[in-house]
């Protein structure tokens, strides 16, 4: 008599959540283009965004290595931020919020690019979502 061997279910594999994306605050925009040129050999370029006086860094890597932004720092307890790239913001927010982190910044576009939304987890420390989405307005 033959048995029946039972099906596993097959689990999904989730998207790695990687750091895509990060950005320093500067008191001193020159200053701290020149530290990190020298320190890790980033090159910066001005480009158009919200924040006034942002700057591209290029940190050099391969296409999978992320580059940052560098911009004015916005008040005194300000540090660097590093965006994970996620499926999607709306639903990892449910889940910051489930897990007792909190949303500092709620989901917002960035045109043609995608969306972010900044969070703080249980320890204090900021992070931010980002998802993907050229179609964002």
């Amino acid at each position: 008599m033959a048995t029946r061997a039972k099906k596993r279910a097959v689990k999904k594999p989730q998207a790695a959540a990687s750091i895509v994306w990060f950005e320093v605050p500067a008191d001193d925009l020159d200053r701290a283009k020149k530290f990190y040129g020298s320190l890790f050999g980033w090159s910066f370029a001005k480009i158009p965004a919200a924040i006034d006086d942002y700057w591209h860094i290029d940190t050099g890597g391969k296409d999978a290595t992320p580059d940052g932004g560098l911009m004015p720092r916005m008040h005194p307890q300000q540090s660097i931020t590093n965006y994970v790239g996620v499926p999607s913001v709306t639903v990892a927010m449910k889940k910051v919020d489930k897990l007792g982190g909190t949303i500092c910044t709620p989901k917002t576009a960035v045109p043609g690019m995608g969306y972010f939304a900044i969070c703080q987890d249980t320890e204090g420390n900021t992070f931010a979502l980002w998802e993907m989405n050229e179609r964002a307005k």
